[in-house]
């Protein structure tokens, strides 16, 4: 007798997730537990509710994010360039995170936190951007950071409409940022 059972059925409904919701965000569990190839009931094992699933998927993609942002900037020659090359991990990754823009988890602190967390290495990285000579130093960081953000939430969009490929989005994203900003 062939054992039938996933090793990880939790990946399985976490990728179904991931896959379903940046199609259909307003998607049932049915739907998500169909595309994972497990019943309702299973995928209530591992998610008790709809907030719990997404709980899930968000801390993954911000791990996922953060991970493929430090190892762009990594490879940066300065600050600026480390902006750029983190368009162009992340933006390709808004066929997996696009949810997080809608997401809609306010009262959690860890996830705030990573979110908090998130902004404030965006808005050091803008500073020290600035510091670069890289943007006007009369404009608000804040600004900057708001447009950063906004351009990579274009980019995904541009991508899942299938108006440019993840690398033209992240040029496009990487242009509009500097030549609306820069000195």
């Amino acid at each position: 007798m062939t054992n039938t059972i996933r090793p990880d059925t939790q990946t399985a409904i976490l990728e179904a997730a991931f896959e379903v919701l940046n199609r259909a965000p307003n998607a049932s569990i049915a739907e998500i537990a169909t595309r994972a190839g497990v019943g309702r009931a299973t995928l209530h094992r591992h998610f008790a509710t709809r907030n719990e699933l997404l709980r899930a998927l968000t801390l993954q993609a911000l791990h996922e994010i953060d991970e493929a942002a430090d190892q762009a900037a990594q490879k940066a020659k300065d600050n600026a360039d480390a902006m750029r090359l983190v368009l162009e991990a992340i933006i390709p990754l808004g066929d997996r995170h696009g949810f997080l823009a809608s997401a809609l988890i306010d009262d959690d602190p860890e996830l705030n936190g990573h979110f908090e967390r998130q902004h404030q290495e965006t808005l050091d990285m803008i500073e020290a951007a600035k510091a670069e000579g890289a943007f006007d130093p009369f404009v608000p960081t804040e600004w900057i950071a708001q447009t950063y953000d906004h351009l990579i939430y274009a980019g995904w969009e541009s991508v899942r409409a299938q108006q440019t490929t993840p690398t033209q989005a992240a040029r496009l994203a990487w242009r509009t940022l500097i030549n609306g900003l820069g000195v």
